[in-house]
């Protein structure tokens, strides 16, 4: 038996980037499932949202920006605090960066092996990393639960709906326009990562998310979803999955397997449904991982580091 490339690392293709319009003040980055940036220019200032992995890779960011405005970029917001989302944050050059105290936390205890763990497992998506400035990316405003940010006229919403992805999700919603920012608790077509998630509370935070009726949503990875619509699919698309993998690590779980034959019948229990999504393979042994442990001891979700991806890979796919 061949064994797989670790993570993503055999990913080399580079995709096409999208910048989709919303609305007058909305837009979406977006790259065939590479993580998305969403963009709000508002009447004084602009507000990006995710950030892109590299200084030099937001800067492709900023040129599409700058196709629409000429505002200064002042907001920086952090929908969590993985590398692959906060790392190009320094080529914005705002005056603020925004996150969650719970982010905030995140970074404290993990974010330096979290950079690490994730530039070796997807080396595409840190395209010139040395641009990368030393240490991490801190935010200089947190809030907990809900803060608003006035863009002039326009008001942005920033809400933690509940635990999902991470503990510290974060989105940006325009309540004028009823359009959503979701980072990495929706996907589309798309796999969800979900190695840092808590799969019990996430289908709710989903619920929450569909409560507020957006009428177009950009998710972490995937097409603009620009319709009523287009949002119930995502929402629906990630939901089924979070789903699915919590149902089948339980039973497997129940039934007193170990990991490795858990990983192996949950594999084969979501390939033919979600197998065509964009990093499947990469995301399944950390998912699934993950998944065993709430399942099992632990509530909260472990440290990832370098050394650990390549044990646990070798362990499920060696």
């Amino acid at each position: 038996m061949n064994t797989k490339a670790f993570a993503s690392q055999a990913d080399l293709e580079e995709k096409q980037v999208s910048f989709t319009k919303l609305s007058d003040n909305a837009y979406a980055y977006t790259a065939e499932g590479d993580p998305n940036t969403g963009v709000i220019v508002g009447d004084d200032a602009v507000m990006v949202i995710d950030t892109q992995a590299t200084p030099v890779m937001a800067q492709d960011v900023i040129r599409r920006i700058r196709e629409v405005t000429d505002k200064p970029i002042k907001y920086v917001v952090l929908s969590h605090y993985h590398a692959v989302r906060v790392l190009g944050a320094s080529g914005y050059a705002p005056e603020h960066i925004i996150a969650s105290r719970d982010t905030y936390d995140l970074i404290v205890e993990r974010g330096e092996q979290d950079k690490a763990s994730e530039i070796g497992r997807f080396p595409r998506l840190f395209r010139n990393v040395e641009s990368v400035p030393a240490g991490l990316t801190w935010p200089t405003i947190t809030f907990s639960g809900r803060m608003s940010i006035w863009l002039g006229q326009l008001e942005v919403q920033l809400i933690q709906l509940g635990r999902g992805h991470t503990k510290g999700d974060t989105v940006a919603w325009l309540p004028q326009q009823k359009i959503l920012f979701s980072g990495d608790l929706v996907e589309f077509d798309a796999t969800p990562y979900a190695g840092d998630a808590y799969f019990q509370d996430w289908p709710k935070t989903l619920d929450n998310i569909a409560a507020l009726q957006p009428r177009a949503l950009v998710p972490g990875r995937g097409a603009a979803l620009t319709t009523p619509e287009a949002v119930a699919a995502g929402l629906a698309g990630t939901r089924a999955f979070v789903s699915d993998m919590w149902a089948s690590v339980k039973a497997g779980v129940a039934a007193g397997q170990e990991l490795n034959a858990v990983y192996k019948t949950t594999y084969a229990a979501l390939k033919p449904k979600y197998g065509h999504w964009v990093i499947f393979d990469h995301c399944l042994p950390f998912d699934v991982t993950r998944c065993y442990d709430e399942a099992t001891q632990h509530a909260d979700p472990r440290i990832w580091t370098a050394e650990r991806d390549r044990k646990m890979w070798e362990t499920l796919e060696g």
